[in-house]
């Protein structure tokens, strides 16, 4: 007979302190193949797994981009979407005329992708790489994209915004939605205990799960807006548009997201950028 103790699974250290790049991809590699499955049970009808062309989503609070038009008419256009999960969005961008790469560091969750294209009968190109060291030629895409994807989870995400910049051609766009940096100061509950601020919104210590050992099991790594400000025109951005959805999502609850936090503080932040005539560094 097993033990009491061996029944229940230990359960992380949950903090904040720093955390260097590579443990923190090692961290999210592990995390997200693991979850994959999970995930996408979870989440994959809000995210349009019941659509046949899916959905392009851009946070919790239910906004889709059928609604926020931020890409425009992607007809033609070269994507790359990063960060991309199951490729939800590539296959939406894919419907609507777009010659689309879905890339993720979870070879998880592109399996979770591949399998949802073969019983739909779709190809989208689906390929595992790390958003900080893409294997992309210059000038290669004209947009690319990500929901909650790649930036939230590196502790270098001046290495992602850079090598969207090089491989977008010159005044091509990066629309990017991330957690809102006021989330980072409440607690992440969805009932009215999520409404008081527990956190200084300044300190930029990511959110880290460890194990009993010590390993660093997730890591999620906060910036104020200032920051993401700061961050996108150093890599050569235009900052077009800084977009804070109001929720659209119902009574649907996803983690801390809720309608009671929804409609009184925002929860995602949606950059808008544009490429200079020459990324920086270039």
């Amino acid at each position: 007979m097993a033990r009491v103790s061996d029944a229940i699974p230990p359960q992380p250290s949950v903090g904040r302190r720093p955390v260097g790049a590579t443990e923190t991809v090692r961290a999210q590699r592990r995390w997200w193949d693991a979850e994959a499955a999970g995930y996408r049970t979870e989440h994959g009808s809000f995210l349009g797994d019941e659509r046949a062309d899916s959905d392009l989503v851009w946070g919790p609070e239910g906004w889709r981009e059928a609604d926020a038009h931020l890409l425009g008419d992607v007809a033609g256009l070269r994507v790359l979407e990063i960060g991309a999960g199951a490729a939800q969005c590539a296959r939406w961008l894919a419907a609507r005329g777009a010659a689309v790469v879905a890339t993720d560091l979870s070879l998880g969750m592109l399996a979770e992708g591949a399998a949802l294209e073969d019983a739909r009968g779709l190809r989208t190109p689906l390929l595992q790489c790390d958003a900080r060291v893409l294997p992309f030629a210059a000038a290669a895409f004209d947009l690319v994209v990500t929901s909650y994807g790649a930036l939230p989870f590196v502790a270098d995400a001046d290495r992602v915004l850079a090598e969207a910049a090089r491989v977008l051609r010159p005044h091509g766009r990066f629309v990017a939605s991330v957690p809102h940096p006021l989330r980072w100061a409440l607690p992440d509950v969805p009932g009215p205990e999520g409404l008081t601020v527990r956190h200084s919104y300044f300190d930029r210590r990511p959110y880290v799960e460890t194990d009993d050992d010590g390993t660093v099991r997730y890591a999620e790594h906060h910036r104020t807006v200032g920051d993401w400000v700061r961050l996108a025109r150093a890599a050569g951005f235009v900052v077009e548009d800084l977009a804070e959805p109001e929720w659209q999502a119902g009574d649907a609850v996803w983690g801390g997201w809720s309608r009671l936090r929804g409609e009184l503080v925002p929860g995602t932040l949606v950059l808008v950028l544009r490429r200079a005539t020459a990324a920086a560094g270039a």
